[in-house]
């Protein structure tokens, strides 16, 4: 796989997870709706924060594997593609909507962009399924051959803070008719998470294939 497969695969995977209706997508449109555009994409910035935070951890993560136990990666490429193909079993199981996470999100109170920003990073920051996320998935993108993985780590975190602006910076620029679409579609978010489901399938499988050939 070259490099450019390798980030496309990457991208296409943490696509996938930030389009599924969660926490950090709440968070977002209810700031909007609060407190108006700015106020989401304040919260945005934070969550952008916490991804950049997750990139730092996983290519620190990584890194110590390969200096320390390089024999491990391998193992973790195994176990890693378990995880994603679990990650997608479930979300192909699973009937997300918002209600499900985390009701209508229409009933913030007025809040200042500091609050917002801090509300943003903390929810990233102390998603403990974030760091499992980022912990599992790295090692399969993040490999000696493509060069420093410093440099890999930067690209990666700037695919990252730019996918999280995109989708959720979209969803506060939008709140209303986001919203309204959310609650009033619930066939469409299923969808939307079944969606990604197959996506972490089919990057499960391709890990465990280049696994198999690296081991």
């Amino acid at each position: 796989m070259s490099y450019a497969q390798n980030l496309w695969l990457f991208s296409l995977l943490l696509f996938g997870i930030i389009i599924v209706p969660g926490m950090d997508m709440l968070l977002v449109l209810s700031n909007a709706l609060a407190g108006g555009r700015r106020a989401g994409l304040t919260a945005t910035s934070g969550i952008m924060m916490g991804g950049t935070a997750h990139t730092i951890i996983g290519a620190t993560g990584v890194s110590i594997v390969l200096k320390l136990a390089p024999s491990l990666l391998t193992g973790l490429l195994f176990a890693g593609a378990a995880y994603v193909a679990w990650i997608g079993i479930t979300l192909i199981r699973s009937s997300i909507t918002v209600d499900a996470v985390g009701g209508a999100v229409g009933g913030a109170h007025g809040r200042s962009p500091w609050i917002a920003f801090r509300q943003g990073a903390v929810t990233c920051l102390l998603n403990p399924k974030a760091y499992l996320f980022t912990l599992g998935v790295y090692p399969q993108f993040l490999k000696p051959q493509y060069g420093p993985l410093w440099l890999q780590a930067v690209v990666i975190g700037i695919l990252t803070v730019l996918t999280q602006l995109a989708v959720y910076g979209s969803l506060a620029l939008a709140a209303g008719q986001s919203r309204d679409f959310l609650l009033t579609r619930p066939r469409a978010t299923i969808a939307i998470g079944r969606g990604a489901g197959l996506v972490f399938m089919m990057v499960a499988l391709l890990t465990a294939w280049h696994g198999f050939r690296s081991g």
